[in-house]
């Protein structure tokens, strides 16, 4: 009934649609499988986008050509850009969304593009021939066929949903859980684990008293995600911030014994950086209060996302203790939270480009690799569509390293070292951070996007006009000088040392008390160029800055990663015989056996394996 496609994609979420996005933007016929029509881009959490490091991958998925940035900004209430007191390294974006908007915007831009096809029905099981896919089954028993297929089944997969003592099958509220899969996978070979997530109760902004909170409002001037042509917010929705209490934290520690976090009914692992209320309060019983984020769920519903109330505790003690927390008294719950369990897979199982290494043209992203948080599915989707249309077209893969972007440092931590509990992006994962900033995102990620056909010539002429004008600007602050007569004053101003000399205007700005603005000012010269500059690309003053003043740490970073790039270039042949090798230490043979790297340098990433088995396996290359 239904035609053979170059792509089938199953599970409509964030990496879902990322993926089938991507592989029909470049040219693969593509149908998304989806139980439910109504639930594309649900997101299933919180209603945001962005974060610490979160914010960084977002605007390189934009950069690459992908949708996450453009939808996070056509249905954003309010923007803020978090870290601004610390380096720039830090800077993150973040976005509170309008729920509904999000989803319709997704659904807009899939329906937008002629080669995404849409089936609504449950994948039960892969069509395989050999070590080969070819395709699905559907609860319908229909066969549908393919080239390659991208499983993103979120926490569908033999999901069982927990509420108190209460136990339901379910992937997400008042939805079915998936089965079939997971069976299938492991009588192919495949191992299989499980993990758990949960989400705050929703309730009726109507029944807040939000003059009890603190009122958290979005950035004065708001940036946005996408380098495109999204607009800026002119107007933004308040947030608010309150607390628990000690009182909060005994009527929930009532519902203890029913709560399946300490009963046993959960075995699986929790992700450690979003833990649940009662975690939170056991874990630490020395602090007599928590934060509670009340986030709207958008510009016109009256429901709000209770952000850091997570809780899979019986749903009268909920509500018992919500009403403890100030402005909550008189709160009306719209749905309680509730924890998940479902069904993953180590992602050691994996090759850099997402594929399994058991079923050719068999690809995993999102949940199912064991990552935590819409980003970090969204950005994995989008490999794994970039990555199985290029198989399919018999073109060489796109594989980003470590110091090419965050997606790189995130997929190459799943698939080296694997992960046990729900793996979540931080700055720190990365260790070349200065320079996977996310002003820069299009600069590093833009021409590969281009390249592959995925970003269009208006973006790569964007970052070309970007590149241009910064460089043109820094040559400008070190030729320029000025006087003591037109530094001192601001200089003083500012606390920081006068000079004695006409300096040049860079040496100036690389001053920690000193910003760009203090330089223009210095200068007219400077200014009017700026001005002109800023025309062609409103983030040239604003690059050079960065630049200059973070320049050392910028070189040693580039120089360390530099030296790690010589180790990726050492391959290692598929038919390494690890046992073979004598001199390697037991545990170094089982790691390397079972991950298989393909180069020196992400054999040095594995754990367990020493800097001695490195030179064992160097000399074994004749290296």
């Amino acid at each position: 009934m239904l035609k053979e496609y170059d792509v089938i994609v199953v599970g409509g979420g964030h990496a879902g649609c990322e993926a089938a996005n991507a592989a029909a933007k470049m040219g693969s016929s593509v149908l998304l499988v989806t139980m439910n029509m109504n639930t594309i881009a649900q997101m299933s959490c919180n209603p945001a986008m962005g974060g610490v490091a979160k914010g960084q991958i977002v605007r390189e998925i934009d950069a690459l050509g992908g949708g996450s940035g453009f939808v996070s900004d056509r249905s954003a209430i309010q923007f803020r850009m978090l870290n601004l007191s610390k380096g720039p390294a830090m800077w993150s974006p973040r976005t509170q969304n309008d729920r509904m908007l999000f989803a319709e915007e997704w659904r807009l831009l899939l329906e937008r593009n002629p080669n995404v096809d849409f089936w609504q029905d449950m994948c039960t099981g892969l069509i395989v021939e050999g070590d080969e896919i070819r395709g699905v089954k559907t609860s319908l028993g229909i066969d549908i066929f393919s080239k390659a297929v991208v499983l993103t089944n979120g926490t569908f997969l033999n999901g069982l949903i927990h509420m108190g003592e209460k136990q339901f099958g379910g992937g997400r509220a008042a939805e079915r859980a998936s089965t079939g899969i997971t069976e299938d996978l492991i009588r192919l070979g495949f191992e299989a684990g499980r993990m758990k997530t949960g989400t705050p109760p929703r309730v009726d902004g109507r029944s807040l008293d939000y003059a009890k909170m603190e009122i958290q409002e979005g950035d004065v001037n708001p940036s946005k995600f996408s380098f495109g042509n999204t607009l800026a917010l002119q107007k933004q929705h308040a947030c608010h911030i309150t607390y628990t209490n000690e009182q909060t934290h005994d009527l929930l520690r009532t519902g203890f014994d029913r709560s399946p976090m300490f009963n046993g009914s959960i075995k699986s692992t929790g992700p450690r950086y979003c833990p649940s209320i009662e975690d939170k309060i056991n874990r630490f019983a020395d602090r007599d209060r928590h934060q509670i984020f009340v986030e709207p769920e958008g510009w016109n519903t009256v429901e709000i996302y209770v952000n850091g109330f997570s809780t899979s505790l019986p749903e009268d003690v909920q509500l018992k203790a919500m009403r403890t927390i100030p402005g909550f008294e008189q709160a009306k719950m719209f749905r309680p939270g509730y924890a998940i369990e479902y069904d993953y897979f180590p992602p050691t199982q994996l090759k850099h480009t997402l594929e399994t290494k058991l079923i050719s043209g068999l690809y995993f992203a999102g949940q199912i690799n064991g990552t935590t948080g819409y980003e970090e599915a969204a950005c994995q989707g989008l490999m794994a569509g970039i990555n199985a249309h290029r198989k399919v077209r018999e073109l060489s893969p796109i594989i980003l390293n470590r110091s090419d972007a965050y997606i790189g440092v995130l997929i190459d931590d799943l698939i080296t070292k694997g992960t046990k509990e729900p793996y979540r992006m931080f700055t720190s994962r990365a260790e070349y951070r200065i320079l996977l900033r996310q002003d820069n995102a299009d600069v590093r990620l833009t021409p590969i996007g281009h390249e592959i056909g995925l970003a269009n010539d208006e973006m790569l002429e964007r970052v070309n006009k970007k590149v241009a004008g910064t460089d043109q600007f820094k040559k400008a602050l070190k030729a320029i000088g000025v006087t003591p007569s037109m530094a001192n004053p601001i200089l003083s101003r500012r606390e920081s040392a006068e000079i004695t000399q006409q300096v040049k205007l860079s040496s100036l700005i690389t001053r920690p008390q000193i910003d760009m603005n203090d330089v223009l000012e210095m200068s007219v010269e400077i200014s009017e160029l700026a001005s002109e500059l800023n025309l062609a690309h409103p983030d040239v003053v604003s690059q050079a800055e960065i630049q200059l003043k973070y320049e050392g740490y910028i070189e040693r970073e580039e120089d360390q990663a530099k030296k790690m790039g010589r180790m990726e270039e050492v391959k290692i042949p598929d038919t390494m015989d690890y046992r073979a090798l004598k001199s390697l230490s037991s545990e170094a043979k089982e790691k390397l056996s079972a991950i298989k790297p393909v180069t020196i340098g992400q054999a040095a990433r594995v754990s367990g394996v020493s800097p001695s088995d490195i030179t064992v396996l160097l000399i074994h290359l004749g290296r």
